[in-house]
């Protein structure tokens, strides 16, 4: 499955293309990007699908290179380029382009029929929770079920997981927000998308795709695609439950109209406060509230 870049108005000069999210180099580019951008060679690109519990995806061939987010079992992504330990790739799932293990990636496995629905779960060998787990997949995690049993569910890959930890793909959680708050506590991570550890954008992702909604990797992309722009009343009141404070570089969900929770490299954490007290701090640094978004308030057709 290739991906699209987004079209462009006719008659107008082609703005920059983001790098983060359109695959190409000076030496290579993906075959769709022929005419738009400058490159010696362009390729379509393979499909493939992620193996590894998360793998990492950086800027650069190098693991010393600073963590840009990360790819999920069973996420697919269009490979453009193998070597030296590395696969160039382009995440499907939001477009993201970057370098990860090659030893990540494996063949065409099939289209996903389930995602995992809790923020983790294990890989068992057998139908039975006593069993050593072949391995931990997070929240989002895409799988393909061969067989639905009693507790358990055996996927097409190997391995056995519990029935309770998934949902079928299609079928979304009502709040992202509820989805939010069974992170607190969870670690601060530069770039991550799991428990294990994630950041402020890499929380509301995770937490909108969840219930269904399509949402980029990054907070300035959030800022500009995802609801519309409110205005408050006095000060910040009239914010509503899912309303995203947006500051340069950092984005926040509001619980209510006061409380706030967010990814933050203040507690290195995923914490719950008052808006106004996260907002004075970060107005310390010189940031200053840069917009409020409000989403749409259909839902998916389908949720858990």
């Amino acid at each position: 499955m290739s991906i699209k870049p987004p079209a462009l108005p006719t008659g107008k000069p082609n703005p920059p293309l983001d790098p983060r999210v359109n695959a190409w180099r000076p030496d290579l580019a993906a075959k769709l990007l022929d005419g738009r951008v400058d490159a010696q060679h362009f390729v379509d690109g393979t499909v493939h699908h992620v193996g590894w519990p998360v793998a990492p995806l950086r800027r650069t061939p190098s693991p010393a290179a600073g963590l840009d987010t990360e790819v999920l079992f069973g996420e697919a992504v269009t490979v453009y380029e193998t070597a030296n330990g590395w696969a160039w790739v382009q995440a499907e799932r939001d477009r993201y382009v970057g370098y990860v293990p090659a030893d990540a990636i494996k063949g065409p496995v099939g289209v996903a029929t389930h995602m995992v629905s809790a923020l983790g779960t294990f890989i068992y060998p057998a139908a039975n929770i006593k069993t050593p787990p072949l391995m931990h997949v997070s929240l989002g995690s895409q799988l393909i079920v061969d067989e639905r049993q009693d507790k358990f569910s055996r996927l097409t890959t190997g391995g056995y997981v519990i029935n309770r930890h998934i949902s079928e793909v299609g079928k979304h959680a009502r709040d992202f927000v509820e989805i939010a708050e069974r992170f607190v506590g969870t670690p601060y991570l530069w770039g991550g998308r799991t428990r294990i550890g994630l950041d402020c954008s890499g929380l509301l992702q995770v937490c909108l795709q969840a219930a269904g909604y399509v949402a980029p990797r990054d907070s300035d992309m959030q800022e500009v695609q995802l609801g519309l722009r409110i205005k408050t009343k006095d000060g910040l009141d009239g914010l509503e439950r899912g309303d995203l404070v947006f500051w340069k570089g950092h984005v926040g969900i509001m619980l209510d109209g006061v409380m706030m929770i967010h990814a933050n490299a203040h507690h290195m954490a995923v914490s719950v406060e008052p808006l106004h007290e996260a907002a004075t701090r970060i107005a310390k640094t010189g940031a200053q509230i840069a917009s409020i978004k409000r989403l749409a308030k259909t839902r998916p057709a389908k949720t858990s």
